[in-house]
């Protein structure tokens, strides 16, 4: 096994140099790459869209979004529906698969935790900007007020509030927790003052001794117990938003499970879709292999197949039921006005992934990448034909309506994109992108 996941010749100490030169860059001239510059000043560009379309919006309100009766959920539910099950790749690779001791997670937990973050804080935007009056946002806490008012615990606002800071807080506990070991070894391989500093700082004071480990395994063990069922249930609310509502195609009790396999694949997908480039980007070719592409197709596809599987009980219980405004909605899905939306989620999600069944297919770097961003537009697409067809097409025929996104949604859109760009492009330059005291162990203990 530890052949596959890490390439001959390779020692803990190796290892340790090549991860540390990339972070701290001790030579001047190779202090941040061209590449890096480029894609910060793309991701940058892109949040400055978002920027102006979040001040534009708090001058003038809702109104400049597209929506209205009766599609009164658009961007905002469908992007953050869409962030949070892109975060979910992280922790399913870290705390899973931990838990399993799978040993070729070493070399991706680091990258795909920090990808969960950046993920996790754009979720996060969307249900804030939603509330209408977003600067009142502890509304929803459920805090003693002179008004005697307390949060509305049957809203579906509230759960995704205590979903997501839940998921939010876990995470980055998780995520630093586990660093702690690799920024004591950058605080003592720096040789700039302000980077000892720095990472002296971050450390916390920890100096990998007997007793210190002896502590931080059994703490690491229990954070990833935990945080392996929090994906789960994290999902299964934002699932329960739908299905706790009478609108047409939502009050099902399959939409928790139906959305935990949509995580799934959105995160196997932006994990390969990040690893791909930054594998000869950062000389990491060493310790993620052809054999983690591999792996990681395989989840992928795995995940596809389950997500087929719910689509096809979804197209079940709707024609098998009783209900004739949810047929009437699906054979909108079919063939109405967004119809390309939905068939575009069956070939981006179900039939282009199929092809990971053949290994030479995996093998392909650049087909596998294609795959992946597919993916990822075709859960986005999903997740608009969930809200917009299901809301569109309600109970009341005269009631029916549609919904066109706005200049700014979709700049709102680009410029979280450019966050989570801008927040992932900024850990990979100042954080190591591999786990080095977890590959420690699995170098030490190759025969």
């Amino acid at each position: 096994m530890t052949g596959r996941i890490v390439h001959p010749g390779e020692t803990p100490w190796s290892m340790t140099e090549r991860v540390c030169v990339t972070t701290l860059r001790p030579d001047a001239g190779l202090w941040t790459p061209l590449w890096w510059w480029l894609c910060l000043g793309v991701a940058l560009a892109l949040l400055a869209g978002g920027v102006v379309s979040v001040a534009w919006l708090f001058y003038a309100g809702l109104g400049i979004w597209g929506i209205d009766w009766p599609v009164a959920w658009g961007f905002d539910i469908l992007n953050y529906v869409w962030w949070i099950a892109i975060a979910s790749g992280g922790t399913f690779i870290s705390a899973l698969f931990f838990l399993l001791r799978a040993p070729w997670r070493t070399s991706l937990n680091r990258l795909a935790e920090s990808l969960t973050l950046c993920a996790a804080l754009c979720a996060a935007i969307f249900p804030i900007l939603h509330l209408g009056r977003p600067q009142f946002f502890y509304w929803l806490f459920p805090y003693p007020n002179t008004m005697g008012l307390w949060a509305q615990f049957r809203s579906p606002l509230v759960w995704d509030f205590f979903a997501i800071l839940a998921y939010v807080l876990c995470s980055v506990l998780f995520w630093y927790f586990g660093l702690l070991p690799d920024l004591a070894t950058l605080r003592e391989c720096a040789q700039r003052r302000w980077q000892r500093v720095f990472y002296g700082v971050l450390a916390l004071g920890f100096r990998g001794s007997a007793r210190q480990w002896r502590h931080y395994q059994p703490v690491y063990g229990v954070m990833a117990a935990l945080m392996a069922p929090l994906v789960v249930s994290v999902h299964s609310i934002v699932g329960m938003d739908f299905a706790g509502g009478a609108a047409t195609g939502w009050h099902s009790t399959q939409f928790p499970p139906f959305f935990v396999f949509g995580a799934g694949l959105s995160g196997f997908a932006i994990v390969l879709l990040a690893i791909i480039p930054l594998r000869p980007a950062l000389g990491l070719q060493p310790y993620i292999t052809d054999w983690h592409i591999d792996v990681l197709g395989r989840l992928l596809l795995t995940a596809s197949l389950c997500v087929a599987y719910a689509y096809v009980m979804d197209v079940f219980s709707t024609f098998y039921g009783p209900d004739q405004a949810d047929r009437t909605m699906f054979a909108f899905r079919l063939h109405g006005l967004y119809a390309p939306v939905y068939w575009g989620t069956i070939m981006l999600n179900i039939v282009f992934p199929q092809l990971l069944w053949w290994r030479g297919v995996r093998m392909k770097p650049p087909v596998v990448w294609a795959i992946c961003l597919g993916v990822l537009v075709g859960m986005w697409l999903e997740r608009f034909q969930i809200i917009v067809s299901s809301l569109a097409r309600t109970q009341l025929q005269s009631a029916w309506g549609q919904y066109t996104p706005t200049l700014w949604e979709w700049s709102l859109l680009a410029g979280t994109i450019g966050l989570f760009l801008t927040a992932f492009l900024l850990l990979v330059r100042f954080i190591p992108m591999l786990a080095m005291a977890e590959m420690r162990a699995v170098l030490e203990d190759r025969p």
